[in-house]
């Protein structure tokens, strides 16, 4: 079976498996204070442009979302995000479990932009019952999203404006942020994202690394006793510099982008390949998520040799799928697959 449902089927990039043996019998503090980690935090905001940033290191993304936005939000406090954002759809409510409500906007595209920021805050305090109602005080976005739309610097920029005149923080979700940043459509870095957000992560678990997300902090009202609420939320792993030494690896020698870069192009030869032959996607996606709508008949054939995401029916006898890229995507296994699709079309 060839995999292209998620982008972490694979372990990890094979020289931090080799770090990690080679680090095995360090004798280390524990708990994400180790030099590892501190070096890797440096590499991180060297790459971010962002020296007075704090960086923190935690397992997973759900539990990233959870502690960074519970962290920040008074118990009465809400978070806007897309109808499609991860923590509304993907997370089983852990964040409504922790007592903060998903303040849902319905989007086209997966993205929010600040009109519709603007508005719903505005709406809010206009009225007369507003203190009756979960208050909105941070925005949450995904870069790329959930159906692998990405932002744009100037979309960005605006947003972040939105939430300055809104008295909202924002937080960009980057599980999948090197696929974004590789993406030939980009025009953002991580020093403009660091600049705009009050909070991001890097994505390390789909990004070549065994497990990990890299904490971005640039706000300082957000920096405070943020390792309480990391521990108080189960993030605070005892051999903290497993995670130190996966970003360790990830951002030297320009890592992170190169592979993301790998994932994108394959992503994009699949998107091309497949648009030349006629076939339509769900979503105009630029990132390593590819939605392409096929025929059933088709699917049924390639399932025997293939594993993807199923999206949903478009009509009565089509539907749209997922089809993921990541770092270790072999480019004979995208090449095998298109050309079962063209055979079957």
């Amino acid at each position: 079976m060839i995999r292209f449902n998620s982008d972490y089927t694979e372990g990890c990039h094979p020289v931090i498996l080799e770090r990690l043996a080679e680090t095995n019998m360090e004798q280390t503090p524990g708990y994400g204070v180790d030099e590892h980690c501190k070096h890797a935090a440096e590499l991180i905001k060297a790459a971010c442009d962002a020296p007075e940033a704090d960086v923190h290191f935690l397992v997973g993304g759900t539990q990233t979302n959870v502690t960074v936005i519970s962290s920040a939000l008074k118990h009465y406090q809400g978070v806007i995000t897309a109808n499609t954002g991860h923590i509304n759809v993907h997370e089983t409510g852990a964040l409504e479990a922790c007592g903060h409500k998903c303040l849902v906007i319905d989007t086209p595209d997966g993205k929010l932009t600040a009109e519709m920021i603007d508005r719903y805050t505005k709406a809010h305090f206009a009225d007369d019952s507003f203190e009756h109602i979960v208050q909105p005080k941070m925005v949450y976005i995904s870069n790329p999203t959930e159906v692998g739309t990405i932002y744009k610097k100037a979309e960005l920029q605006a947003i972040s404006n939105a939430c300055k005149e809104n008295n909202l923080y924002l937080f960009m979700d980057g599980a999948r942020l090197g696929y974004g940043l590789a993406s030939r459509e980009n025009d953002l870095t991580l020093a403009d994202i660091a600049e705009l957000t009050d909070v991001f992560y890097i994505g390390g678990t789909k990004v070549g690394a065994l497990f990990g997300e890299a904490v971005v902090i640039t706000n300082d009202e957000l920096k405070t006793d943020f390792r309480y609420n990391i521990k108080q939320r189960g993030g605070m792993l005892a051999k903290g510099r497993l995670l130190g030494i996966q970003f360790e690896v990830l951002f030297e020698e320009d890592r992170y982008m190169e592979i993301s870069r790998h994932a994108a192009r394959l992503a994009e030869k699949l998107k091309d390949e497949l648009a030349a032959v006629g076939v339509s996607f769900m979503v105009d996606s630029p990132s390593n998520q590819q939605f392409p709508i096929l025929p059933d008949s088709v699917l049924d054939e390639l399932r025997k040799k293939y594993s993807f995401e199923f999206n949903g029916k478009t009509d009565d006898t089509h539907s749209a799928v997922r089809f993921c890229t990541c770092w270790a995507t072999k480019e004979e296994n995208v090449d095998a697959l298109l050309a079962d699709i063209k055979g079957l079309l």
